[in-house]
């Protein structure tokens, strides 16, 4: 296989995006790519809508919804299975939602910028808001594309929390600075393929038992650990439906009511993998030095599922009895390490 980008897109139940994400696809300027659908078990007509009309596409069919990181990680796999003998440092993988849309330019601006910094392992561009309206009724649907920032890059605080850069602002320019961010939110990023391969724990690139969520900040943690960088490109413009509307500063009574907005499952996948993102990849002394903060956050987490949300409260459980998986994950991405506290420590502001 002689393609240089291979586009991965997990679909479940998402027919209604995949009819504007796939034009997307089509009017890229970036030609040279091949697009990979993982299906998880969709019910709503996904198959035989691609098999009708996008047939040239290669489709993978699971049975069951496997999750978000799992059904990127069988598209990873058979990407490298076709390059084989390619070289894998100018060969990327570039993860999409399926509740994304791309503009002509995305990709075409993603790959360049990847050719003029080798040094970085993953790229995004800048994530706009979309709001759909009728969603459901095809013939009265309109999607509004608006000015609103989803993301520009994952932003790491002292406290171990990870945002989403600008999410909830209007877009006025504040962001048109290309440059290094900690990492980039999966719904559309371009992974060089020779630092995922770097980065992977066994077959693993994205953590198989994150299922969804925060799976994109704890493979952009474990990259810095590796000496990668991430890069922001406020030229690639893309939007995005995301199911729940945050911002990125907001209150308390702000954030109280976006969490209870939040399905369920969403919420306690969250908490537990968040618990977990840390076992793995936090380093001694940096947990030493951020102490206060991190203690005032998890406790702060704690009182708030014991007290609004106690279907939540099995997910700090389960991350407990998670403690000896990740642990082995933990040791494999330790040895590896290329980076000091330090050097760590100057992206949690």
């Amino acid at each position: 296989m002689t393609t240089r980008v291979i586009v991965t897109i997990v679909a479940w139940n998402g027919l209604r995006y995949l009819k504007e994400l796939l034009p997307s696809m089509d009017a890229q300027t970036f030609r040279d790519f091949q697009l990979i659908i993982i299906d998880n078990g969709s019910t709503d007509g996904t198959l035989e809508w691609l098999r009708a009309n996008h047939s040239r596409i290669t489709l993978l069919r699971n049975t069951r919804n496997i999750g978000f990181g799992p059904g990127h990680n069988q598209g990873i796999r058979y990407a490298l299975d076709h390059w084989k003998e390619a070289p894998l440092a100018d060969r990327y993988i570039l993860t999409l939602n399926q509740d994304s849309i791309l503009a002509p330019a995305f990709l075409d601006r993603l790959v360049a910028e990847a050719e003029a910094h080798p040094e970085a392992a993953s790229f995004g561009g800048k994530l706009l808001r979309a709001f759909g309206e009728n969603l459901h009724d095809e013939v009265m649907r309109e999607t509004v594309k608006s000015d609103m920032i989803d993301t520009t890059g994952l932003t790491a605080h002292r406290n171990r929390t990870f945002t989403e850069r600008g999410a909830g602002e209007m877009d006025t320019g504040q962001y048109n600075e290309a440059g290094e961010v900690f990492g980039l939110c999966a719904a559309a990023c371009l992974y060089r393929v020779s630092a995922l391969v770097e980065a992977k724990y066994k077959e693993e690139y994205y953590d198989h038992d994150f299922f969804a969520y925060k799976e994109d900040v704890d493979l952009a943690w474990r990259l810095r650990l590796l000496g990668w960088g991430a890069r922001y490109v406020p030229g690639a413009v893309g939007y995005h439906y995301r199911g729940a509307y945050g911002k990125e500063q907001m209150g308390w009574r702000e954030r109280l009511k976006n969490r209870r907005g939040k399905a369920q499952e969403r919420n306690f996948v969250s908490t537990r993998n968040h618990w977990n993102l840390l076992m793995k990849n936090e380093l001694f002394v940096n947990v030493f030095l951020a102490l206060p903060f991190i203690a005032f956050s998890e406790i702060r987490r704690i009182l708030f599922v014991c007290l609004f949300e106690p279907r939540t409260i099995p997910a700090f459980f389960q991350a407990i009895g998670r403690v000896p998986t990740m642990a082995r994950k933990r040791r494999s991405i330790m040895r590896r390490k290329r980076v000091t506290a330090i050097d760590l420590r100057k992206w949690f502001i």
